[in-house]
């Protein structure tokens, strides 16, 4: 039975079968809401997982603000996995945050516009408490296998998720400093949001790629990433945690598989259910 879906970077699954991860298929699944990514069945040391690449197999060919979130987690939600891992690379707001660290994020803030960020449109449902946004449980697993690694690890983060795919001017970089946020990026919202929805657990582990706009005197240079926000050697410690991120995860799976449930993520809908307004199939919570 597979437990794990991992949501990660572009073509992710070459990443994991570069380590040994064999593949065993890879379909779309259909969904009320169109097509999901292609799902990708993987196994590791007989472990089974799903792999999904939010923004394109090979290339970087479906930004942002375009990602079908809501067909991606039911088909998620659909397969009998109950614990989504995601990968997501973003700007850093803290100058304590250096790009190459990782960061497990622990609150979220969402300003996005447009991304459907529901299941129930239309409903009477959906009214659900966001504290904590993570699932615990998947953060403390990472958080004790985090401990035994090298990288430079912040074990909270506030993630600003911001809807692209135009990046940020300086005074919302500044903006969202005042809020509070420590990260900004474009994948965790309404994704996470949509998980705890479909009653899912769910959680996310950053590495910082750049300093956000306005944080450090930047030139602006054509033609390169994020037109010079990120200096070369800034790049080369970012690749180096990058590479490592595949083993990351993998080094996750164990902890992850073999916990208990002992969290109350999939508990997130009981009022409704209680009440009667809802069954335990979720298709008939939308549909």
């Amino acid at each position: 039975m597979i437990k794990v879906a991992i949501i990660a970077r572009i073509g992710a699954h070459k990443s994991f079968a570069s380590r040994g991860a064999h593949e065993k298929k890879v379909l779309e699944k259909p969904t009320p809401f169109g097509n999901s990514v292609p799902l990708h069945f993987m196994e590791f040391d007989e472990i089974p997982f799903v792999v999904l690449s939010r923004h394109g197999e090979d290339r970087y060919s479906k930004s942002a603000p375009f990602v079908n979130d809501r067909a991606n987690i039911w088909a998620i939600k659909e397969l009998g996995i109950d614990r989504i891992l995601s990968w997501s690379a973003p700007g850093s707001l803290n100058p304590e945050i250096a790009p190459g660290d990782l960061i497990l994020v622990d609150d979220l803030l969402d300003e996005t516009r447009s991304a459907p960020g529901t299941f129930f449109e239309g409903k009477g449902i959906g009214v659900i408490r966001q504290n904590p946004v993570f699932c615990p449980e998947i953060r403390r697993i990472i958080s004790n296998t985090l401990e035994k690694e090298t990288f430079t690890f912040h074990k909270k983060g506030v993630y600003v998720s911001v809807e692209g795919p135009r990046l940020e001017t300086p005074v919302e970089i500044r903006k969202y400093r005042l809020f509070g946020g420590d990260l900004i990026g474009m994948n965790l919202a309404p994704e996470a949001f949509l998980a705890k929805e479909l009653e899912l657990c769910y959680g996310a582990l950053c590495y910082a790629v750049n300093y956000a706009e306005g944080m450090m005197e930047r030139p602006y240079v054509p033609g390169v990433l994020f037109e010079g926000l990120s200096l070369p050697e800034e790049f080369a410690r970012v690749e180096k945690v990058e590479a490592a991120f595949p083993d990351l995860f993998l080094s996750f799976l164990p902890g992850v598989v073999q916990a208990e449930r002992s969290c109350l993520c999939g508990e997130a809908m009981k009022r409704y259910k209680l009440r009667g307004d809802i069954g335990e199939d979720f298709k008939t919570w939308i549909l």
